[in-house]
């Protein structure tokens, strides 16, 4: 298997434009373990006012990777993450054990594929989604998931997009040990362009931040 990344955007809390980024893959430089999240500016107050640190994080990704790349937004777009929306799922359990029932408003944006419904929605993509949770978390059968359409010649390309946020408090005693609010968004195709890089099954970990990190180093 050889795929090509053809172009990547991230963002993460502490970690502002592409040297800091580059300090990050070496090892200069640390994702800071906070709740903050882009401004999103791009889109209306009264949209981005109630969204989830992940949900902000992949609308971010997502429309950086689509404006810098200029890719079709007919383009099919496929969605990993390890936990989703796990703060706002938090609070919506909270809430059910607390007074016994769940707010509408609440739950409708507490599904696992809420992060990239609304990012589709602000940046205006067509091709449709796939959301997919890795078996055991492991990023890599995620990865090959969603590599698929791809490789089988389905697809020309897809935008893959990973994202996770910080784990709540509330969950000291079972947090994993990958605590990371990162997300990232690349174009993968069989086609290599100008400064792509090759992935082979040994270039992707279970890991995202890892696979993230090799992925950085390399451009």
């Amino acid at each position: 298997m050889n795929l090509f990344v053809n172009k990547i955007c991230a963002w993460a809390p502490g970690i502002e434009g592409e040297q800091d980024w580059k300090d990050w893959a070496a090892g200069k430089k640390q994702i800071l373990l906070e709740r903050t999240a882009p401004a999103l500016e791009f889109t209306e107050a009264t949209f981005r006012r109630r969204l989830s640190q992940i949900s902000k994080m992949t609308v971010q990704v997502i429309h950086d990777l689509f404006a810098q790349s200029g890719t079709d937004r007919r383009t099919k777009v496929v969605f990993i993450s390890r936990r989703g929306e796990i703060e706002r799922e938090f609070k919506v359990n909270k809430t059910l054990i607390e007074d016994n029932e769940i707010l509408p408003a609440s739950f409708s944006l507490s599904t696992f594929n809420t992060p990239i419904a609304l990012a589709s929605i602000a940046e205006k993509l067509t091709g449709g989604y796939s959301a997919i949770y890795p078996s055991k978390g492991d990023f890599k059968q995620g990865f090959l998931a969603a590599s698929a359409p791809v490789l089988s010649g389905a697809e020309k390309q897809i935008a893959l997009v990973y994202a996770d946020e910080l784990v709540p408090d509330a969950y000291q005693g079972f947090l994993p040990e990958e605590n990371i609010p990162l997300a990232f968004a690349m174009i993968i195709s069989l086609q290599k362009e100008n400064s792509s890089v090759m992935i082979d099954d040994r270039k992707i970990s279970e890991s995202p931040v890892i696979f993230l990190r090799e992925i950085l180093k390399e451009l």
